[in-house]
């Protein structure tokens, strides 16, 4: 456990420092939710004069969808690291020395981490800024936390680990957008789930970024549900377990294919 805390820690250092080399990463994936809080928040704010619609605000309504997308890119596109990796032999290197495989992916997920809270911090601030408000305080906002790291940390795992099986960025790409811009769209993060499509509600419930939108909407929402945060959690956790048992087959897949 001490050896694979070290390598662990080794890597999250290798992957911080290549992050502070190239910090606009970080501004540019910030973009997007910006534009999603500052642009959707006003178009859909009388969303909320629809009968059935509870939140007061849809500003504070889509908070909660806008962290999680945010985790959800930022896990799903680290992949494209590792391919760069490949291609510049440091994967092999890697392998033929005495780290621990586990390692090179927690690294990923740990730094993965970083960015996330960077990211998550800003948007609440933000939205806080625009009217936002998150019941039951600091916990709540915690639970947000931990909701968009679990699902940014499962996403980063199951995409170093394709990205060891596929080794071409284009494939990585790919596959990425056939599943991550569908998922996105057959959650709750834009639209209360009485009011979407029958199909998509059902849809939304073996979909893991609606799992992390479920737990952090209850969580700063009043009236929250702990049990239901607990569940999504949980499912979210065992999820990222899921995606690292498939990281560490890719590993065995990646060292036959050479």
């Amino acid at each position: 456990m001490k050896e694979l805390l070290e390598h662990s820690v080794t890597m999250t250092d290798r992957d911080l420092r290549r992050l502070v080399r190239q910090p606009w990463w970080i501004v540019v994936s910030l973009i997007q939710p910006v534009v999603w809080l500052l642009l959707f928040g006003p178009l859909f704010k009388n969303i909320t004069h629809i009968p059935g619609f509870k939140a007061p605000s849809y500003i504070q309504f889509l908070t909660p969808g806008v962290v999680i997308m945010t985790a959800f890119f930022s896990g799903g596109w680290n992949g494209m690291a590792t391919i760069d990796d490949v291609n510049r032999g440091v994967v092999d290197r890697l392998l033929v020395s005495p780290l621990r495989r586990s390692s090179f992916f927690i690294g990923h997920i740990l730094q993965t981490s970083v960015t996330i809270i960077i990211q998550v911090t800003i948007i609440v601030l933000l939205a806080y800024a625009l009217g936002a408000h998150y019941s039951n305080g600091l916990l709540g906002v915690l639970v947000m936390f931990v909701a968009a790291i679990l699902l940014g940390g499962a996403l980063n795992a199951a995409s170093n680990g394709l990205a060891l099986i596929f080794r071409r960025e284009e494939t990585l790409i790919a596959t990425l957008n056939v599943f991550m811009l569908p998922l996105t769209f057959l959650s709750t993060a834009f639209m209360q789930k009485n009011m979407i499509p029958s199909w998509i509600q059902v849809a939304s419930r073996y979909n893991p970024l609606n799992w992390a939108v479920v737990a952090s909407r209850e969580a700063v929402s009043s009236g929250t549900d702990w049990g239901s945060v607990g569940t999504h959690l949980g499912l979210l956790a065992g999820l990222l377990v899921v995606c690292m048992a498939f990281a560490m087959y890719s590993i065995r897949v990646y060292q036959h294919s050479i």
